[in-house]
């Protein structure tokens, strides 16, 4: 018998919202592209993981900590990762959601997600039924 993170599960529909009006707590010009836009424009020309939508949000009010992402899904755990680089971190970006895209319930076991976002996580919210 296999044990729980063995057991292959469905790619279940993934949202990841990224903050676009974030601007790393920086004063920005209104012609600057802010940094969360050019995250999410990055992450857009992306190869994007199966089950995968990338959706721009007004604000998650995380302004201060860098640039700010949510991973979310029907029946699972809501992830939010903060203090994240619009330039060099699109990757790890994309590694989380496809792990987090891989459960059932939304939770990647702490030791399998990346350096990066095992030290940024801003909040952890249960599903709507639990």
């Amino acid at each position: 018998m296999k044990d729980q993170a063995e057991v292959e599960t469905p790619h279940l529909p993934t949202e990841l919202l990224v903050c676009v009006k974030c601007r790393r707590g920086h004063e920005i010009s209104n012609e600057e592209r802010r940094p969360g836009k050019v995250l999410f424009d990055t992450l857009g020309a992306m190869d994007l993981p199966g089950g995968l939508r990338v959706t721009a949000v007004e604000c998650l009010s995380n302004c201060s900590q860098g640039c700010t992402v949510a991973l979310r899904g029907a029946g699972r755990w809501t992830y939010i990762y903060g203090n994240l680089d619009e330039e060099s971190q699109a990757e790890t970006i994309l590694e989380i959601a496809a792990q987090y895209n891989a459960t059932a319930d939304g939770l990647v076991p702490w030791r399998q997600r990346p350096e990066h976002i095992k030290r940024n996580c801003v909040a952890r919210i249960p599903p709507l039924e639990i």
